[in-house]
């Protein structure tokens, strides 16, 4: 009961931000990202390791289970933003995903139930089990100019090669609102949503394959910088590491606080958070921060009078009914599956968000 007292009034307090927000002449957009927690179809797909997630494999998948997988995900993502703007959020990264098919089936069932307007994207990559990251945009909302693929070339310690999601980054434009379009004057942004390399075999003898994901993220980057010195990033993931890990915090370089960030640095829009004990997935008690939006600094220095899309704040999308409720693992994600045993929940990852906003 307390703490769904908390959230309520958490909830109606930014409910009242935002609507001030709104009167004060100010567009609000979502962009969010969620580990969708092995969302496999029926189906198995030539050279793909998804035997597990077979009506006649270990997890006995069948279709009823994906069905259901669907009904609750798209539930979940259809209210991402809307303690804000009740359209829901612009775009979403997404991660562990099979396919683009299992993505069309979500779309689907959110467009269809909650109104929504979302399309995916997802390109295949290399990854041993199958899974992809993907990424899902409101089409009134978002409007994607580019889209591409990177592989990430790894190694592990033994010199086996890491064959790894790919680093997906979609260029796009947040429109302020539908129907002003181009003569509004649309924004590029930049998202990149990444799944970095597991931590298997332990965080330090795994921690190789992170660093080197981190550098390829800020590659890509640079790259964008390269040809826009004042571009306007997101880079959004599951990255198996923590804020303060040697990926984010060395190597890309993510910092806690705002007045730490260099010209073309980056901000961790969700370190203060973890260090409030505030996490996105939970692992022998006690909580990480691995599902993490961090932005550049074009995006955190925009000024509201300058018209253009700014960074506002950060949530975990910790709702009640993404939480177990009773018993040993109560106060954590519902799961899908524990130890091999459907649970009929959402994930083992919570969603997390950033909003951004602009003057009317």
């Amino acid at each position: 009961m307390k703490h769904t007292m908390k959230y309520l009034v958490a909830a109606l307090l930014m409910v009242a931000v935002a609507a001030k927000a709104q009167e004060q002449g100010q567009y609000v957009r979502c962009v969010a990202f969620y580990n969708l927690e092995n969302l496999f179809d029926t189906i198995h797909d030539e050279g793909k390791n998804d035997y597990e997630y077979l009506p006649d494999g270990g997890m006995k998948w069948t279709s009823m289970k994906y069905e259901n997988k669907i009904k609750n995900m798209a539930y979940a993502v259809s209210q991402l933003g809307t303690d804000v703007d009740p359209r829901g959020a612009a775009c979403i990264g997404v991660a562990e995903v099979e396919n683009i098919g299992c993505l069309y089936d979500l779309c689907a069932e959110a467009n269809s139930k909650y109104g929504r307007r979302l399309k995916p994207i997802l390109i295949e990559g290399p990854d041993r089990r199958g899974v992809d990251v993907g990424f899902l945009y409101d089409t009134v909302l978002f409007k994607p100019s580019k889209v591409h693929g990177y592989e990430l070339k790894a190694h592990y310690a033994d010199g086996g090669e890491i064959k790894t999601r790919l680093q997906l980054c979609v260029s796009g434009y947040l429109l302020p609102e539908t129907g002003k379009g181009e003569r509004f004057g649309m924004e590029k942004i930049h998202i990149i949503t990444n799944h970095w390399p597991s931590r298997y075999g332990g965080e330090l003898a795994s921690r190789p394959g992170r660093d080197t994901a981190a550098m390829l993220c800020k590659s890509i980057c640079d790259s964008i910088y390269l040809k826009e010195p004042k571009a306007k990033i997101v880079i959004m993931g599951d990255l198996n590491d923590d804020p303060y890990n040697h990926s984010c915090k060395e190597v890309l370089k993510a910092r806690k606080h705002r007045e730490e960030v260099e010209p073309h640095g980056f901000f961790n829009t969700m370190w203060q958070m973890l260090d409030r004990g505030i996490g996105s997935l939970a692992y022998n008690g006690s909580w990480n921060l691995f599902d993490q939006i961090i932005i550049s600094e074009p995006l955190m220095n925009e000024t509201l009078e300058s018209g253009k899309w700014t960074y506002w704040k950060a949530q975990i999308f910790n709702k009640p009914f993404l939480t177990v409720q009773e018993g040993k693992d109560k106060g954590t994600p519902f799961r899908t599956t524990k130890g091999g045993v459907w649970q009929n929940g959402y994930g083992d990852h919570y969603p997390t968000m950033i909003y951004l906003i602009r003057k009317k």
